[in-house]
């Protein structure tokens, strides 16, 4: 019989957040609801209990289907660029280990956040993240590809891409409300991808910004079984 797992945010657990928290503070993460958010999240519920000691360490760790789990740098800073406000549809491409949709959902609790997952053994996952999670019921899970967004549920105030996009995908453009807000990282040429941060105009134009270098796992179309 599997040994069912028992998850526990105890103080210590607690006092390594507001240590990631503080060094997030120093890399240059301004937004203290982004901070605190972080701060309110066991980041160690999303991760094998192998990561349990680490899991408050600034890096990326694996997780099923060959994915990772993003640095919280790179979560805190991709968080801090959409500029979440209350009662937005947020859709997210890439779900993963589902910590960056509960970072969104304790961001902005009145929100609503839409997440795609293309591998089925991590969106299978997601449905056993309830009992960690109980009080984010404002996230919505989808399998799909997520090139494709969510038609049915556009237009969207806030998309976030997770994952190293080839381009920037038309079909998340048109999804995008006028004034909403598109962060995503785009490929280079040496191999990282650059952040940046669309925003649809009133007249349906677009402005684009562009901010630092990182590095994800690749956006792939289509569903993975």
């Amino acid at each position: 019989m599997e040994r069912k797992r028992v998850f526990v945010d105890s103080p210590r657990h607690q006092g390594m957040r507001k240590k990631l928290v503080d060094e997030l503070r120093q890399k240059g993460i301004t937004n203290e609801a982004v901070l605190a958010a972080v701060q309110s999240v066991p980041r160690h519920f999303f991760l094998d209990t192998a990561f349990e000691d680490i899991a408050y360490e600034n890096r990326a760790f694996p997780i099923a289907a060959q994915q990772t789990i993003s640095h919280p740098y790179t979560v805190a800073y991709q968080t801090q660029l959409l500029e979440v406000a209350k009662f937005q549809k947020i859709l997210e491409i890439g779900t993963g280990s589902m910590y960056q949709s509960v970072v969104l959902s304790a961001l902005a609790p009145s929100a609503t956040i839409f997440t795609i997952e293309r591998q089925k053994e991590l969106f299978d996952a997601q449905s056993k993240l309830a009992f960690r999670t109980p009080k984010y019921l404002n996230i919505k899970t989808y399998y799909g590809d997520g090139f494709a967004g969510l038609k049915a549920y556009a237009p969207f105030d806030r998309i976030l891409v997770t994952a190293a996009a080839p381009f920037v995908p038309p079909t998340l453009l048109d999804q995008l409300k006028v004034g909403g807000k598109l962060v995503i990282p785009v490929d280079e040429a040496d191999q990282l991808q650059r952040m940046l941060r669309i925003t649809k105009q009133a007249d349906g134009s677009l402005s684009e910004e562009s901010f630092e270098a990182f590095s994800f796992v690749p956006m792939l179309q289509g569903k993975n079984k």
